[in-house]
């Protein structure tokens, strides 16, 4: 009985496999807005790290949905919202509320009582993350000439 050999294979081989193999990729995650409430003005989001997410809740005067996966809170604001507002890191600016690579949905952390609105002023927002993240708000930098 013949005893058949595995084929061996070639650094030639693997690489033409790894080029050939497509990266896999998720589709886009969108938070959506929870049944009963609305958005609209259309709908973005500002993601800060979760470390920030209580401290931020607690010094907003109103907050709408906020979302949680963990690594980030996601904050509910209309579209645009970042319109002469350039948000200081490690926020992240999410046009469409949607989550960047993101494997699961991220759960919803804090609902609005008494109001059917899903956002979260984003003036008030702003001035919250670049008071708990130490920059100045880019409307109070000096100018240059």
């Amino acid at each position: 009985m013949a005893v058949t050999r595995p084929r061996a294979l070639t650094v030639d081989t693997l690489a033409g496999l790894a080029r050939r193999r497509r990266p896999l990729r998720l589709p886009p995650l969108r938070l959506a807005v929870p049944s009963g409430m609305s958005a609209p003005l259309g709908c973005d989001a500002v993601a800060v790290p979760a470390a920030y997410g209580r401290r931020l809740l607690a010094r907003l005067p109103r907050a709408g949905c906020v979302y949680g996966d963990g690594a980030h809170w996601w904050w509910l604001v209309p579209s645009d919202s970042d319109v002469a507002m350039e948000w200081p890191a490690p926020a992240h600016y999410a046009a469409g509320a949607v989550v960047p690579d993101a494997c699961a949905r991220p759960g919803l952390v804090h609902r609005p009582d008494g109001t059917s609105v899903a956002y979260t002023p984003p003036i008030p927002l702003y001035l919250a993350v670049c008071q708990i993240t130490g920059a100045r708000p880019a409307w109070s930098r000096p100018v240059s000439g």
